[in-house]
């Protein structure tokens, strides 16, 4: 897996110099491309071995989809990635799910995150045309219940990676949101790319122990 790792890191590298110049035809080549490397590692990892594995490479399949739907500046593709991220955390989901989990930590954790969700919506609520104000709520719900799932399954069998990488992808989409709704820049790029990667990275490898 680590070449594909590296590969990933390089072209995560390229991606953002391509943002930083606003070099759109670089975007086209570096994100696919990064993208690519999240999908390759979970192959790597033996990802057809097991039902988990199988989860979450439909997973990462469904973000490298979303990745490239979100590169034109157009609000139809855009609505397009975001379904197609929201039906990858619900894979996620699903894989946590038939890896076992802890009903005690799931559901303690989804308790604790409606506030932080709740507070995002409001956040974004004045930014947010009305004709998306419903995908946007559909997609906070389910990427809280990808966390809650990461967390029960971490509890019930500990595998720092799964939570780990759930977590800096529940951060990275803050700052597609601010990109998309609140305030366009490449400072949002400059972390929330990173975390993304990083997090989607973290999650290919877990199926290595799956």
């Amino acid at each position: 897996m680590t070449p594909w790792v590296a590969a990933t890191l390089a072209a995560l590298v390229a991606l953002l110099a391509a943002e930083a110049r606003e070099s759109h035809a670089g975007v086209w080549v570096a994100k696919p491309a990064a993208s690519t490397g999240f999908v390759a590692v979970a192959l790597a990892g033996g990802a057809f071995g097991s039902s988990y594995g199988r989860w979450v490479l439909l997973a990462l399949l469904l973000g490298w989809l979303g990745d490239v739907l979100l590169i034109p500046r157009d609000r139809r593709a855009f609505l397009a990635g975001l379904a197609s991220f929201l039906l990858g955390h619900l894979a996620f989901a699903i894989a946590f799910l038939d890896r076992g989990l802890s009903p005690v930590w799931l559901i303690a954790t989804a308790l604790l995150l409606v506030a932080p969700a709740r507070a995002a919506l409001r956040w974004l609520a004045p930014h947010v045309p009305a004709a998306m104000q419903a995908p946007v709520r559909a997609y906070v719900g389910v990427i809280c219940a990808m966390v809650a799932c990461a967390v029960g399954t971490v509890a019930a069998a500990w595998r720092s990676g799964i939570l780990i990488g759930a977590l800096m992808f529940f951060v990275s989409d803050l700052s597609v949101a601010r990109n998309r709704f609140v305030a366009p820049g490449f400072d949002n790029k400059l972390w929330g790319l990173p975390l993304y990667y990083g997090g989607q990275l973290l999650l290919a490898a877990s199926v290595a122990a799956a």
